[in-house]
């Protein structure tokens, strides 16, 4: 072990799912006040009323009904009453809702690299709520409507069918960065607000997508650009576990360490975990958590040196921009001789 690691964190327990913002009160601008014309006049002069004509009055009809929202193409959601009045704006989904549409819906998520334990059950839970909030942030970059509410509403859905994967995909077909930070190349971009973090091989190319869960607010993730310091088998990551939490799967199946890219030490690492029902959340003490299935693929994908950017949000200046990926593309998984069991 490394003196790097020495500073890996503990577990934490899930926080609560954070209420939205309210909106600020009041209204703008202020109701404008309504004031009188009084006339003046001039003692040695005749008082002249002033009036206006009345105004000519214009026979309407009723007022004509909003357009309707356009039907659903993506061939994942049609074919699903229930999503077919979201998309119209006559239904929205939150805590409690079940259906197939929705089972739909979490399966595009889940085919998107963010994170739901438990699969696509066609069940609103807490779950389903973080997942669609982290989809939100991530999508709010392109579509102005969408809002981070948790809910899924026509706004949601309708960006969702932009993005998500046509059926037997993974990834999405837009939205994602190049593999540079600052003009330089890298291996990893890690996006923490919408908790996913994007792999890419050697020529700069997508190859998987997979959720991740980053540090709270007391102790944040550090954005910035990383390198990889040291590469930590499973036996080493258990004896790492072992001695400084006394708990051997602390850390998952692999452990990447990271330093910055100007070697000073970061204290940061790329790792497993053996609660993977708090991925997708701001769980830990600055680490980056990952299923042990990713951090497995991560760790074989990746060497000493390799360039790990972390960003807050996809759209951060200094990444190269988008890279298109077409919505027929199949990402490539992890040789199935690679996995492991969550822990």
């Amino acid at each position: 072990m490394t003196s790097s690691i020495s500073r890996i964190e503990s577990l934490l327990p899930l926080p609560p799912l954070e209420a939205d913002d309210a909106p600020l009160g009041g209204r703008w601008p202020p109701a404008r006040r309504s004031s009188r014309l009084h006339d003046n006049t001039v003692e040695s002069a005749p008082t002249i009323s002033l009036s206006r004509p009345p105004s000519p009055r214009v026979e309407t009809g009723p007022t004509p009904p909003a357009p309707p929202a356009p039907p659903l193409t993506h061939a994942r959601f049609t074919q699903q009453p229930q999503l077919a009045d979201v998309a119209s704006g006559h239904l929205v989904l939150g805590p409690g809702s079940r259906g197939d549409g929705l089972r739909a819906v979490q399966t595009a998520l889940l085919k998107m690299g963010f994170a739901l334990h438990g699969g696509a059950d066609g069940h609103f839970g807490a779950q389903t709520q973080r997942a669609l909030r982290n989809f939100q942030t991530h999508a709010s970059l392109t579509f102005p409507a969408v809002k981070p509410t948790g809910l899924l509403d026509s706004a949601t859905l309708h960006a969702l069918e932009a993005l998500a994967p046509e059926p037997g995909m993974r990834g999405q077909p837009q939205g994602l960065p190049l593999a540079t930070y600052d003009g330089e190349p890298v291996r990893v971009i890690v996006a923490l607000r919408e908790h996913r973090t994007f792999l890419y091989d050697t020529e700069g190319r997508i190859v998987d997508i997979v959720p991740n869960a980053s540090g709270t607010p007391a102790t944040p993730t550090r954005p910035g650009l990383k390198v990889v310091k040291t590469r930590l088998h499973q036996a080493a990551a258990e004896a790492a576990g072992e001695r400084l939490w006394n708990d051997r799967s602390v850390f998952g199946a692999r452990i990447l360490d990271l330093s910055w890219a100007d070697g000073r030490h970061s204290g940061e690492e790329l790792h497993g975990t053996n609660a993977p029902a708090l991925l997708g959340g701001d769980v830990s003490h600055g680490c980056i958590r990952h299923s042990n299935e990713a951090i497995i693929a991560l760790h074989d994908a990746l060497s000493v040196g390799d360039r790990v950017a972390i960003v807050e949000h996809v759209n951060d200046p200094r990444l190269g921009g988008q890279a298109p990926v077409a919505r027929g593309t199949t990402l490539p998984r992890a040789a199935p001789s690679a996995r492991a069991p969550a822990g």
